[in-house]
């Protein structure tokens, strides 16, 4: 009866914190999502940038990367092919 009760709590403890995890968007970035962050780079001239979000589409994938201090949104369309869209400032900033 002992066992089953510790086995309950460490059951319940590893439960409770399940929900603490925090995605950091540490995974790799895809090769659409590289292209656009280089896309982004040269568009602004700032190589501080960072994957905010993607979003794929067989027609292309959204990608929404953070410009300099502020991660300013820039947004930028990946194809199948390699090729982007030109990167476009979100926030309306002007040049980076």
């Amino acid at each position: 009866m002992n066992g089953t009760i510790k086995i309950f709590a460490a059951v319940t403890a590893l439960s409770s914190l399940a929900g603490c995890v925090e995605d950091t968007g540490s995974s790799i970035p895809t090769e659409a999502d590289q292209a656009c962050l280089r896309a982004v780079t040269a568009e602004t001239k700032n190589p501080d940038v960072v994957l905010l979000r993607s979003s794929f589409s067989q027609s292309g994938t959204e990608v929404i990367v953070g410009v300099g201090e502020n991660r300013a949104q820039w947004q930028c369309i990946a194809y199948q092919d390699g090729s982007t869209s030109r990167p476009m400032s979100l926030t309306n900033e002007g040049s980076l």
